[in-house]
């Protein structure tokens, strides 16, 4: 069953007295604005720390992400890493056949074949020269083979909720469309990357450039060292699929990700790209609801030794709403309950509905506020007396 719990109004208006100080009209930048359709077809953007899609435009259409590929083949990597099952000090040898078909094909590290390369430079060479080479190698040493890499990568899509994407290749050469995505479901891979490996995110991605075999490249990143905040991702382009880019900034605790498609050049691509993450910055005011473990609710338990656990945000409840507006702000609890003990103490068990008047509802994460065992049997029978006359 679903559960849904409206936030009282003397919360709401509580939280309105408040929020009302924050309404401070900001002028924008001259360069902020939402890029145009010539600019960039497929646009998107979303508030990470509040979860808000700030704009969206075709942001379900399918595309050809080009190099924008890799930062999926990062991910992996980055989750192997956690699992243990790859370290960057590993060592791989790039296959003479391998070397044969990639060398100097695309965006490159040079690669010699039978010198040994680290896992570290691989992921390196990857997120910040595009480096096809070393996505093939990366793949063919941890998974054996090309096709049972991409296996995991379509795996890990499906896991992190990537509903309407494809992976056919590591590195994003064409593939007679085998590989596509949409904004929509990119925004979902760099927010889960983000969220799940920080201190991976901030090493490999963001660097301005990488020197590997003597041999120093720069990043095509159109914000790194441009835009205040700026410190990834990921651009892409081929004829079929033009420029794109996945990027991401953080300011002052807030961090927005977007995508731009489609771009008809390189310099189309870098405009609509600044003007649109300045626009983001520019036109929305970050507001924060709640402080971190505070109580917001209460969530129903069955077989629990407790009949109900609290509910918390385990990081300050931020939202964004437009510059120099008071916007109506509702909340309620959502979750599919009750909910069964036992139930760890930070697992997440529910959501809070956050909506702001005219601006799509969005969804954050609410966690156990405390451990809750699974009742015995004199705690059955309490139960179920509570539950009989309540």
């Amino acid at each position: 069953m679903l559960y849904y719990q409206r936030i009282g109004n003397g919360m709401r208006r509580a939280l309105c007295a408040g929020l009302c100080l924050f309404a401070i009209a900001i002028q924008p930048p001259a360069l902020a604005a939402i890029p145009t359709p010539s600019q960039a077809p497929v646009a998107i953007m979303v508030d990470l720390t509040s979860g808000q899609v700030l704009q969206a435009r075709e942001a379900d259409r399918r595309f050809l992400p080009a190099s924008i590929t890799k930062v999926m083949t990062a991910f992996l990597a980055f989750e192997l890493i956690e699992e243990g099952t790859l370290s960057p000090a590993q060592s791989f040898t790039i296959r003479p056949e391998t070397h044969a078909e990639w060398y100097r094909k695309g965006s490159t590290m040079f690669l010699p074949a039978g010198e040994p390369v680290t896992a570290d430079n691989l992921i390196r060479g990857i997120t910040t020269v595009s480096a096809n080479d070393g996505s093939i190698v990366l793949a063919e040493s941890v998974a054996g083979s090309v096709d049972g890499w991409i296996a995991m990568m379509n795996d890990k899509a499906r896991e992190i909720g990537m509903v309407s994407s494809h992976f056919g290749t590591p590195n994003g050469w064409p593939d007679e469309g085998k590989t596509f995505v949409t904004a929509s479901d990119l925004v979902a891979l760099a927010s889960t990357m983000i969220r799940r490996h920080p201190d991976k995110y901030s090493t490999y991605f963001g660097n301005k450039g990488f020197r590997y075999g003597g041999i120093g490249q720069d990043n095509h990143d159109p914000l790194i060292g441009i835009v205040d905040g700026a410190d990834g991702i990921k651009t892409g382009f081929t004829n079929e699929a033009g420029f794109g880019f996945l990027g991401s900034a953080e300011r002052d605790g807030r961090r927005l990700v977007f995508v731009v498609g489609g771009s008809p050049s390189e310099d189309a691509r870098a405009e609509a790209a600044q003007r649109f993450i300045e626009w983001g910055f520019s036109n929305f005011a970050a507001r924060e609801i709640f402080a971190a473990n505070v109580r917001i609710g209460r969530a129903k338990v069955q077989s629990g030794a407790q009949t109900s656990v609290g509910l918390i945000s385990a990081k300050p409840v931020k939202i964004s709403v437009p510059t120099g507006t008071d916007p109506k702000i509702t909340m309620a609890i959502r979750y599919h309950g009750p909910l069964r003990a036992p139930i760890a103490v930070g697992e997440e068990v529910a959501k809070l509905e956050v909506n702001v008047e005219g601006m799509p509802v969005s969804y954050l994460p609410l966690v156990a506020e405390e451990d809750i065992g699974t009742a015995n049997l004199f705690q059955h029978i309490f139960n179920g007396f509570h539950g009989w006359i309540s």
